[in-house]
């Protein structure tokens, strides 16, 4: 492999890795669908029914979770929890606490192909 294709493939997952820790380091949340301030602050524990008072999405949902991962193993990165196939849906998880939903948690799958496929192009 040649050094700047190297190069390129290191700054590609540097730069992931640099939007995957990317925190909010203030307790605000806001709603992952319409960015709204809810009433929560990040770490607690909701009960199942809380929804965002803007758009009406459940704030029980892995993607309102500090284990949500694009890049983890079903997209949570804790090892005990059960899956959980709709990941925007309110569920019974017992290790869910209360994120930014609308922090940054890494590029998804179609970003990262993206990024990928244009270290090798002419």
């Amino acid at each position: 492999m040649n050094d700047s294709l190297k190069d390129a493939a290191s700054k590609l997952f540097k730069d992931s890795a640099e939007l995957s820790s990317a925190t909010n380091t203030s307790k605000e949340v806001n709603c992952y669908k319409c960015h709204t301030k809810l009433p929560w602050e990040a770490g607690e524990r909701l009960l199942r029914h809380e929804e965002c008072p803007q758009c009406k999405v459940s704030s029980h949902c892995c993607k309102m979770c500090i284990f949500y991962d694009t890049q983890a193993y079903n997209l949570c990165r804790e090892p005990l929890a059960e899956r959980i196939v709709e990941k925007e849906t309110a569920n019974f998880c017992s290790y869910f606490k209360l994120a930014n939903g609308g922090a940054n948690r890494g590029l998804d799958k179609n970003e990262l192909m993206a990024k990928a496929n244009s270290l090798f192009k002419d």
